[in-house]
């Protein structure tokens, strides 16, 4: 199990990284954006301060904003505890 902890709200859940960061936070009740949940509408995305992902299916961000810590909630998988920033 892995601790995604959501910022500026100080939020925390956990996550088994077998679903998606954005299911785990809905299963767990929290108010998390969503809309198309397949990575399209980029409602989910948000930063990746700490921790690392990874994607069933290479993500739809250029290197530059993986690089930057950009990530889709609906498509990454937690494998480390998570810190991130929700804007």
């Amino acid at each position: 199990m892995y601790q995604v902890r959501l910022l500026p709200h100080d939020i925390t859940f956990k996550t088994d990284g077998d679903d998606s960061v954005l299911e785990a936070a809905l299963n767990a009740g929290i108010a998390f954006p969503n809309r198309c949940q397949v990575g399209a509408c980029a409602m989910c995305l948000c930063r990746k301060l700490q921790g690392t992902v990874r994607y069933p299916l290479e993500p739809m961000l250029t290197e530059r904003e993986q690089e930057e810590g950009w990530i889709f909630a609906c498509q990454a998988m937690a494998t480390s505890d998570l810190v991130l920033q929700l804007d």
